[in-house]
């Protein structure tokens, strides 16, 4: 039998392909320092875990397709206290960011339209798009400078009559680049003047660094009708399997269709929408001591990272990820062998190859994407170990 043409192009997570070559190393009793995926080991805020222990209703039912009111209305003061004015009726909570991310591809495009997504990306962007019909034509940046969005006229030059809106993450998954107002207010005046939507996928709000701000799409005047923000609590509250994210727009006609879309799937996870309620109202003390733990993380893989000749990496200023342009030819081949020819007392590490963020064929061979999410004494051994394979590997070559 044929599957479809969507089943047969939809991409592998280039991430989690390195999988088979972990699980060989552990087999072989190695112990693997997991730089590669995003999931941190900050501890799960206890308010988040009591709701799960302490539930008492003797039926979990359905819930609003667009989310419990109680939620939506903690939602609006959680936003309130980040300077941005929405009100209820302007939330779909979704089954986690990606479901957020869908919904806003189905409702500013069809099927063959162009979104234009500055490369490298986060790469299950790439699945969505596919599911969706949807067209990526990937604006490129570049480590040199921090991945820093490029000039006007380069970005006008990839609008077609097919081009539907822009989508920037910001702080960027995976590249740690945070985009300033400067820069949303670019993007707001391209998509007036060429009639696009504005999506931004905010997940990592929290995380900034070096007394910077963020500036969210909503933060900006007379957008109303085409900015789309998309959100999770996954990374945020260090909840990664409680799916819970929402989408957000001042357009009343698009919360309709996307409501719409929301029904099919009938409702988002109850459960874990309490949860998410919880997390809110810890929200200043919790994120004043994870905010610190993130920086001195960002700051030690950094400074390792400097140690390497001839390597290309920009500190970056959000999010809890850095992409290195390494002195090696191919950095999927670095990957594996570090999985399988690599280890120092039975410890090795794990890293996510970059090629697998971009778009464009041939971007990112070179590059490795690390993500800092773990504890200060294993983050410290990880890129020990990172160094020395490298050096290793490059002596073999």
């Amino acid at each position: 039998m044929k599957l479809s043409h969507r089943a047969e192009t939809v991409q592998a997570s280039p991430i989690r392909k390195l999988k088979p070559f972990a699980d060989a190393a552990l087999a072989r009793g190695i112990r693997i320092y997991q730089l590669n995926i995003g999931q941190p080991d900050i501890e799960t805020p206890r308010e988040m875990l009591d709701v799960y222990a302490n539930f008492q209703e003797k039926v979990l039912a359905y819930g609003p397709s667009q989310g419990l009111d109680e939620y939506r209305t903690h939602l609006v003061r959680y936003y309130a206290r980040h300077n941005i004015s929405i009100n209820r009726d302007d939330i779909v909570v979704t089954t986690a960011g990606s479901e957020a991310i869908v919904f806003a591809m189905l409702v500013t495009c069809n099927p063959g339209d162009e979104i234009i997504i500055p490369e490298p990306f986060y790469t299950n962007y790439n699945g969505f798009a596919t599911m969706t019909g949807v067209k990526i034509v990937p604006l490129t940046t570049y480590a040199e400078n921090g991945f820093k969005l490029p000039a006007d006229d380069k970005i006008s030059a990839l609008i077609t009559e097919r081009t539907r809106a822009i989508l920037l993450c910001n702080p960027g998954n995976p590249t740690g680049a945070v985009y300033h107002r400067s820069d949303l207010e670019r993007m707001a005046a391209l998509a007036r003047q060429h009639d696009l939507y504005i999506i931004t996928d905010e997940v990592y709000r929290e995380f900034i660094y070096d007394g910077l701000t963020h500036t969210s799409i909503l933060h900006l005047p007379d957008l109303a009708d085409r900015a789309i923000m998309v959100d999770s609590i996954s990374k945020r509250y260090s909840a990664c399997g409680a799916r819970i994210g929402c989408l957000i727009s001042r357009n009343p006609a698009l919360i309709a269709t996307v409501i719409k879309f929301a029904q099919a799937r009938l409702c988002p996870p109850t459960l874990d929408q309490l949860a998410a309620k919880a997390a809110i109202d810890i929200e200043g003390k919790y994120f004043d001591r994870i905010l610190q733990e993130y920086d001195k993380r960002r700051n030690i893989v950094y400074e390792e990272l400097q140690k390497i000749d001839d390597i290309i990496c920009v500190k970056p200023e959000g999010a809890f990820y850095i992409i290195a342009k390494l002195p090696i030819e191919d950095a999927d081949d670095f990957a594996v062998w570090l999985l399988s020819n690599f280890s120092r007392d039975n410890e090795t590490v794990m890293v996510a190859p970059a090629q697998g963020f971009y778009a464009t064929p041939g971007l990112g061979k070179n590059e490795i994407r690390l993500a800092y999410v773990l504890n200060e004494q294993s983050l410290r051994k990880a890129m020990k170990l990172f160094r020395e394979g490298l050096a290793e590997y490059l002596n073999q070559k």
